[in-house]
């Protein structure tokens, strides 16, 4: 009996793989069985485990910025024993982080990116002056050690400033924001203080004009005593919103050196 092709008879066979294309498969398992045995043990020779092509590294983070900010420098309520008034702002510079003091032994804790060796700085000011997204004129003293820095620079997401600025006495120093989050709890800085814009935009909302600063010296003993899980919440939204995206020249902002 002659069966054409295409019928349901011819259909149903066709779909069974032949003996022939079964021993190819054994044939190239066999084939490849080796190979991965011997990956394996080369792997576990040469101290690492071996992982499947598809799999993640076993140390790989998926997750927020902040899990990668160590615990010391994330913003808290911690205790904190001083004569200082509520609403004082005190620096430790050793330990790079600045205190908030709410009083009844509290403040919040804010971890900062102080002066470079050889800028750092302790005193006593107050802050004269507060700027949102302000724009940055680089001290004389900083464009003579650093030549090739713009005279003037526009407030904006591409500023060094970041998103808000303290300015302290009549001194060239600040406290400010940075669009460089990973010069946090570093020794970076020409004599600013400065923080993530997340942190300065909730520090701002809370110190006045006339506010008292202490910056503490690099040496100076460690003031705080720990602190509980709490995290503080900014206060309110900031008055002005993120900048788009700046075009053309100011675009080249975004890869100029840190302020002060």
């Amino acid at each position: 009996m002659h069966i054409q092709r295409g019928s349901p008879m011819t259909q149903s066979s066709d779909r069974r793989p032949s003996s022939r294309v079964a021993s190819a498969v054994v044939f190239v398992s066999a084939l490849l069985t080796p190979f991965v045995v011997s990956s394996a043990a080369n792997a576990q020779a040469f101290g690492y485990a071996y992982a499947q092509p598809s799999a993640y590294p076993a140390d790989e983070v998926i997750g927020s910025d902040e899990g990668a900010t160590p615990e010391r420098l994330r913003r808290a309520v911690v205790a904190f024993g001083t004569t200082e008034a509520p609403g004082t702002i005190i620096i430790d510079t050793g330990n790079t982080t600045l205190y908030y003091v709410l009083g009844q032994g509290r403040a919040i804790r804010y971890g900062v990116g102080v002066g470079r060796e050889g800028f750092t700085w302790s005193g006593v000011q107050t802050v004269s002056r507060k700027a949102e997204w302000p724009d940055w004129h680089p001290p004389a003293e900083m464009i003579a050690r650093q030549p090739y820095l713009p005279r003037f620079m526009a407030g904006g997401p591409g500023n060094p400033l970041g998103a808000r600025a303290m300015y302290l006495g009549t001194s060239q120093y600040r406290i400010h924001g940075t669009n460089d989050p990973s010069t946090i709890g570093k020794f970076v800085s020409s004599g600013c203080i400065r923080l993530t814009n997340e942190d300065i935009t909730d520090l701002f909302s809370r110190v006045n004009v006339g506010t008292k600063v202490v910056v503490l010296p690099k040496n100076a003993p460690v003031m705080a005593r720990g602190g509980d899980t709490r995290t503080v919440r900014p206060i309110g939204a900031p008055s002005r919103p993120a900048v788009a995206a700046p075009s053309g020249r100011q675009a080249m902002n975004l890869i100029a050196p840190q302020a002060n």
